[in-house]
């Protein structure tokens, strides 16, 4: 049978790159790439721990990614930008990101400081009538290489979530008052991530996004809509999707599925009951 867009695969295996090539053979990585010569790789670094607290997104899991694409007409990027308390170029530094980039000869890129920019109009917007974001994001194939954990402000941070980063503001507590929640959605309306890879090699649960509780599951979630794979990434934490408001909306608004097929591992067999975030405990 042949993935759709809303099919998501879930492959089980020890840390390396073999799970995340097999997750992306499952959902034909190379269809949802096609017509693009830039690649842009999302990872999440909302601090400089390694990979193995559960914060951070795995280099290893990126330099499968690398690895991959190499076998496609494209430029690779790895990028991440400036939050209120992280300095990316550290973090880059720090979990290990930026040796891996280097042995692969890739380019690292804080979004915080190229110079041209556009304006995104958006439609039908909950809270953001528009975004300023580099013009290489608009001009590249996005895969959300995000991580397994939860999030005192948004329940989990996923897929979804991780292109809060795409933004090249250092400051963006302005966001967050303005509800974290309709801006995840309103960057996802015109910022369409082509492949979301979930490392769920180390999750984090509790007090996530930073000072979680790292989670051994041996886990690679990927899928060609964001939605459908957050989902699938909430159902293995053991979290009811419908209290995930970013989730609830992006679906109300036709952003993609909140039950999508799911191929590979069989998802009650690999699912943890991850502990919620003190905001989130109910």
């Amino acid at each position: 049978m042949q993935p759709s867009s809303s099919t998501v695969a879930i492959v089980k295996g020890e840390r390396g790159h073999d799970p995340v090539f097999k997750a992306l053979d499952l959902i034909d990585y190379k269809k949802a790439l096609s017509g693009y010569d830039k690649v842009m790789i999302k990872v999440n670094f909302i601090c400089e721990k390694t990979w193995d607290s559960g914060a951070t997104t795995d280099p290893i899991v990126v330099e499968a990614l690398i690895l991959k694409l190499k076998d496609l007409p494209v430029k690779v990027y790895v990028v991440e930008s400036d939050s209120t308390m992280t300095n990316a170029d550290k973090a880059f530094e720090a979990t290990g990101m930026k040796e891996m980039c280097l042995r692969n000869g890739v380019e690292w890129l804080n979004l915080r400081h190229l110079e041209d920019k556009v304006k995104l109009e958006i439609p039908d917007c909950e809270t953001l009538h528009d975004i300023t974001v580099p013009r290489l994001v608009t001009e590249s194939a996005i895969i959300s290489a995000a991580k397994l954990k939860t999030h005192m402000a948004t329940t989990v941070t996923l897929g979804m979530k991780n292109l809060f980063g795409l933004l090249p503001t250092k400051f963006k507590a302005k966001y967050h008052a303005k509800g974290i929640s309709n801006v995840i959605v309103d960057i996802n309306t015109v910022i369409k991530p082509k492949l979301v890879v979930i490392d769920g090699f180390v999750g984090m649960e509790g007090n996530g996004p930073v000072d979680g509780t790292p989670v051994q599951m041996g886990l690679i979630i990927a899928g060609t809509d964001v939605v459908a794979t957050d989902a699938t990434a909430c159902r293995l934490m053991g979290i009811d999707h419908s209290k995930v408001k970013h989730l609830q909306k992006a679906a109300q608004k036709g952003l993609g599925s909140l039950d999508p097929q799911v191929i590979g591992e069989k998802l009650e067999a690999v699912a943890k009951q991850f502990k919620m975030a003190k905001a989130f405990r109910r």
